[in-house]
């Protein structure tokens, strides 16, 4: 007689071996807020909601299988991702579609990806990799080896232009190098020496951009064009108050003054809906799977898995800080999501590769313990 029940216990055990539960209830949490508040600011288009319903599915399978991967097959993984993210975001330059100027996009038929995405998660694997190899015999050069693997892919990207994607993607690769022992003498040095370049950088910059950072000191001086995202995002956000004005209830939503409400701008949604005590549940949350991740980097058995878990983790950081920071009015406009909140296909994925990454070393360590 066939034990369908032990079987069927085996196979729940087996689904589950690779999830890491708090990980995952605190990425659950965050992702539902999202999915009600871009139901909220998609109101009377709920195939948009129906939509980020779709990409959360698609997402969380990605999740569940890069889980069960082992992290030192996935460090096999991590020359061949670069290379191939690399060829992809210089196919872009040559070949991707342009969108109010912005060429991001590689088109599919059936559907078009933003390849620097990939590069997201591509390049804190490769530089992981790079520093595990040499960690016995680091030197100054393989810092200086390390920062071209950098800036390759963020020059490339910032062309595009994407600056908010280029500072991601700069942004996890420096924090490989930190995490690998870069002294801070050098880092000094760098900051004093970014400060020097700045003229030099600002001439660099396009028109756009430029008048996003003038924008940002004052956004009056352009109220209907350059300076009205902040000034509506800002107004969301002050009236919502001490409480929010109520679930469906926010006037900048609904009577359509907030841009971009259920992408970059859905911070501003939901502090209108839910106020100051929402956004400290909200800011709870990220510090609890910011405070998760670094938990897995500092219990990793490997380097490759150490510096990994670290450079995502503080990437979650890194998005959260800056969106937070543009829609308040504190930092300039560079079109970076919201995480595990933002309406989007191509970064939840990698979003939920990262967590993915994360639960692979987390589990895999339990395991080779027991």
């Amino acid at each position: 007689m066939i034990d369908v029940a032990g079987t069927l216990r085996r196979w729940w055990l087996n689904t589950i071996k690779h999830i890491d539960f708090p990980l995952l209830l605190i990425t659950m949490a965050i992702m539902a807020i999202g999915l009600a508040t871009v139901n909220s600011a998609t109101i009377d288009s709920s195939h948009r909601m129906l939509a980020q319903a779709g990409n959360m599915g698609l997402a969380m399978t990605v999740m569940w299988l890069v889980a069960r991967i082992p992290p030192q097959k996935l460090m096999n993984f991590a020359v061949p991702l670069y290379v191939f993210g690399l060829l992809l975001i210089i196919a872009v330059l040559l070949f991707g579609i342009s969108v109010n100027g912005a060429r991001r996009w590689l088109s599919l038929g059936f559907t078009r990806i933003q390849p620097s995405e990939i590069m997201k998660i591509a390049m804190p694997m490769m530089l992981a990799w790079y520093f595990h190899k040499f960690e016995a015999t680091l030197k100054l050069r393989h810092y200086l080896g390390s920062a071209l693997l950098v800036l390759l892919p963020f020059i490339i990207i910032a062309k595009q232009p994407d600056l908010g994607t280029a500072l991601l993607v700069g942004a996890a690769g420096f924090y490989v190098i930190f995490l690998a022992g870069l002294p801070w003498k050098i880092i000094i040095g760098l900051v004093a020496a970014a400060g020097a370049a700045a003229p030099l950088l600002w001439g660099m910059l396009h028109d756009y951009q430029r008048k996003r950072i003038l924008t940002l000191i004052d956004p009056t001086t352009d109220p209907l064009g350059s300076g009205y995202h902040i000034i509506q995002s800002t107004i969301a956000i002050g009236s919502g108050g001490p409480l929010g004005k109520g679930y469906l209830n926010g006037t900048q939503t609904h009577l359509e003054f907030i841009p971009e409400k259920h992408t970059d701008f859905i911070f501003a949604v939901y502090s209108e809906e839910w106020g100051l005590l929402g956004n400290g549940v909200l800011l709870f949350l990220y510090t609890l799977l910011i405070g998760r991740g670094m938990m897995i980097s500092a219990a990793a058995a490997t380097p490759f898995a150490r510096l990994l878990a670290g450079a995502i983790t503080l990437g979650f950081f890194t998005y959260a800080f800056i969106n937070m920071g543009m829609v308040s009015g504190i930092l300039p406009v560079v079109g970076v999501p919201l995480p595990f909140m933002s309406y989007g296909g191509t970064a939840l994925v990698t979003l939920f590769l990262g967590i993915g990454i994360l639960m692979s070393i987390e589990t895999h360590r339990r395991m080779m313990k027991t």
